[in-house]
């Protein structure tokens, strides 16, 4: 049963706990998820929404380490309500619970929004007691891939009227991070607002050179020199969710919106030869624009399948009506999030067998 957040006092404070016991970011029992630069051990940098921290723990208290203007994070701690947090350019050290009961804890923190400006940072953790080895991490794997609907962009904003802001932002509400929780999944996500298959918003009709496939072997979005080291991560399926932008404004190249897209599955079959890979339509996707879009992958997908190659699929959400509601500039709500957690969790299923 998830109890309500008061069970404990939640502080959000720029002090660590009293008689903390530091632990250093490349602790050994913390238990990292996503891409991460290692370059300093005791600060890895991150960019992508969604990359997470988990740990188990002994004491009373517990607080985290960031570099300042890190951003919002999601907190799990026990089967508490998950809350947010905010590492302002002033905050290098929040305290997320006090008051704990004596005994064993988990503890997780999850990435929030986008980092390719912020350039987020951990720097370890502190607590009264002292940590544990951390829990068991899932079997089930999934990548994403995609645009400002995977990144939660303004998800927890009131009104299509809103602009963006990192405060409205949550990907943790996502459509991606939904369905990797309701899969038990452990998940990476690659994904950045406005960007597309091969053309970013409002881009040239030409094309885009920085865009999603474009960047995609990076470990940081704005570092071209570190390569992401694709042995690290063998997920058992990709979803790839890109399009939107690339038709955006109706400027816009069927012929070469088609040749990007069998080139990055080509890519990905490359990275992950045992991966089931399926190729999405997102719900902002309508009209004519929804037209090209499927018809461009349904195309590729089953060229790969005359190929040989029998793990890649279609799947298309439904889409945006604006019946459940919009977020910040015309974009999915909470609600909207919601149904196509649903959606693509029952597809899925149906693929991998995971109940």
């Amino acid at each position: 049963m998830i109890k309500p957040v008061s069970a404990f006092v939640l502080t959000l404070l720029a002090c660590g706990a009293a008689h903390a016991a530091d632990i250093p970011a490349n602790d050994e029992n913390i238990a990292y998820c996503g891409r991460i630069s290692w370059t300093n051990p005791q600060s890895p940098a991150f960019t992508y929404p969604g990359v997470s921290a988990e740990l188990n723990f002994e004491g009373t208290e517990i607080a985290m380490k960031a570099k300042p203007g890190s951003g919002y994070f999601m907190v799990e701690i026990d089967d508490n309500l998950p809350f947010k947090i905010y590492f302002s350019e002033k905050d290098s050290v929040l305290t997320l619970a006090e008051g704990l009961p004596e005994g064993r804890h988990r503890m997780k923190v999850v990435y929030a929004v986008e980092g390719y400006n912020l350039k987020p940072e951990f720097r370890g953790f502190a607590t009264d007691g002292r940590l544990l080895p951390p829990p068991p991490q899932s079997e089930r794997t999934i990548e994403f891939i995609g645009n400002s609907i995977t990144c939660g962009y303004g998800i927890e904003a009131h009104s299509k009227d809103e602009d963006f802001s990192y405060a409205t932002e949550n990907h943790y509400y996502s459509y991606a991070a939904q369905t990797a929780r309701n899969l038990g999944a452990r998940y990476y996500a690659v994904a950045r607002s406005g960007y597309g298959m091969y053309r970013n918003y409002g881009g040239p009709r030409e094309g885009s050179d920085n865009c999603i496939p474009a960047l995609y072997d990076r470990t940081l979005f704005y570092d071209a020199d570190e390569k992401w080291d694709f042995t690290k991560f063998q997920p058992a399926v990709v979803c790839v969710n890109l399009g939107t932008n690339d038709t955006s404004l109706n400027n816009y190249d069927i012929t070469l919106l088609e040749d990007a897209s069998r080139n990055f599955l080509k890519r990905l079959r490359e990275y992950y030869p045992d991966a089931k890979i399926v190729m999405l339509t997102g719900c902002l996707l309508t009209g004519d624009r929804l037209k090209a879009v499927t018809s461009v992958l349904d195309k590729v997908v089953a060229e790969a399948k005359a190929a040989g190659d029998k793990e890649v699929y279609r799947f298309d959400m439904s889409p945006h009506t604006g019946s459940l509601g919009y977020g910040a500039d015309w974009h999915p709500s909470l609600r909207q999030s919601n149904k196509m957690a649903v959606e693509l969790t029952a597809f899925l299923r149906g693929i991998t067998g995971w109940k």
